[in-house]
């Protein structure tokens, strides 16, 4: 989620497995391994990276939120606010969600929480939420379909950026639009919520390579895909962090998301080059798949980073790996249902609503390795006050 469209373009969701692609393929950036690519072998830079969005974002990891300290979701780094009296109305509401997907289980993981969020709140009478399974092409047709239903609020989670603006733009003129996770390239929306972004996440964890790889060392670098605004902008920013540094990127590799294929690239490159000191990672749903591509091959693990997964969190401690753990928490579920209650309040909100974007690193993992939750489970789900927990996530009761 940029300039001011492009702070609404940049992001997500991240995120995840379930991620697709804008069109046209000309979106998708250079991503040529070493023996082709420029400078470090991280090739071109991204056509979706902002220098001064950067800039802001890595500047933002340092600011203090607003908000409760207890409610991250409720919380905003240096807000701007936005007037909403001219939607403000008498409840009961019935609020509208169309979302690009379930696909993956940060996206599982979110989509509980907003329920749970919205069984709060007995002003919400009604709740209507469409799925659009990941497709461009019937997310489209589910916003002009909930559009007709009588929605007092829609909230959207966009598939892909450039593909969805044209239909969150048409609703906008109907609608007041939260939209969260991702983002599209429009500022219509009456505001755009989302953790501090992609660019931070790639900075975080390419910083922790370069602090514990020694120079000269060899770094591969996974992706998910091309075209999403987060997963572009976290590795355009880890781009720019090993571009600085004397780290060789050998490889930049897609994955899809596929944990079969992870393993199978890691291990290729173990082949290749004999050593890899180091994996870099825009999603850590896969990193427990790369980690055993190093025990198959019975090397010791490198300095690598994933996400705040369960089986990930409890791999690190469970073989005292090097690891960091950027986030892109799911507690921003909960936020885009407090939104729109405000909204329709008459009650001012961010514009741009920046969410802290917490880091899981060797000193605090023991805060957020739940044994009681499923290997899936994504830790910061700022679910733990929520009726049904854990058993609505799939844990179980300590």
């Amino acid at each position: 989620m940029p300039r001011h469209k492009a702070a609404i373009a940049v992001l997500a969701a991240l995120v995840v497995a379930g991620c697709t692609t804008d069109k046209p393929a000309s979106t998708t950036p250079s991503t040529a391994s070493a023996t082709s690519a420029q400078g470090s072998g991280t090739g071109e830079q991204s056509k979706f990276f902002v220098q001064a969005d950067f800039d802001a974002q890595l500047a933002m990891r340092s600011e203090t939120p607003q908000g409760p300290s207890d409610k991250p979701w409720e919380q905003a780094i240096a807000p701007q606010m936005t007037g909403t009296a001219t939607y403000k109305k008498d409840g009961p509401y019935h609020l509208c969600f169309s979302n690009a997907a379930v696909n993956n289980p940060w996206r599982q993981v979110g989509w509980k929480t907003m329920q749970a969020e919205v069984a709060l709140h007995k002003e919400i009478g009604k709740f209507t939420a469409l799925d659009a399974e990941g497709k461009d092409d019937k997310q489209i047709s589910d916003i002009a379909e909930l559009q007709a239903k009588g929605c007092d609020a829609l909230i959207v989670s966009p598939n892909t950026t450039a593909t969805l603006t044209p239909a969150v733009t048409a609703a906008c003129g109907k609608v007041p639009v939260i939209v969260f996770d991702r983002g599209v390239e429009t500022d219509c929306p009456v505001t755009f919520i989302k953790p501090i972004g992609g660019y931070a996440f790639g900075a975080d964890a390419a910083e922790f390579l370069v602090g514990k790889v020694p120079a000269g060392g060899k770094v591969l670098a996974l992706r998910i895909l091309p075209g999403v605004d987060v997963l572009e902008t976290r590795w355009s920013a880890a781009k720019v962090v090993f571009d600085r540094s004397q780290l060789q990127v050998v490889g930049v590799e897609f994955t899809d998301g596929d944990a079969a294929k992870t393993k199978s690239i890691v291990s290729d490159y173990l082949q290749r080059y004999g050593k890899i000191d180091g994996v870099w990672m825009d999603s850590g749903a896969t990193a427990v798949a790369a980690i055993e591509a190093f025990e198959d091959a019975g090397v010791p693990v490198p300095p690598i980073n994933g996400e705040d997964q369960q089986d990930f969190l409890q791999k690190w401690k469970d073989a005292g790996l090097t690891a960091v753990a950027p986030t892109y928490p799911t507690y921003q579920w909960r936020t885009p249902i407090i939104a729109a209650l405000k909204i329709l309040k008459g009650e001012e909100v961010p514009k741009l609503w920046n969410l802290p974007q917490p880091k899981v690193t060797g000193e605090n993992l023991s805060t957020y390795l739940k044994p009681n939750m499923p290997p899936l489970h994504y830790a910061l789900c700022g679910c733990e006050d929520l009726p049904g927990y854990p058993e609505t996530w799939g844990g179980k009761k300590s």
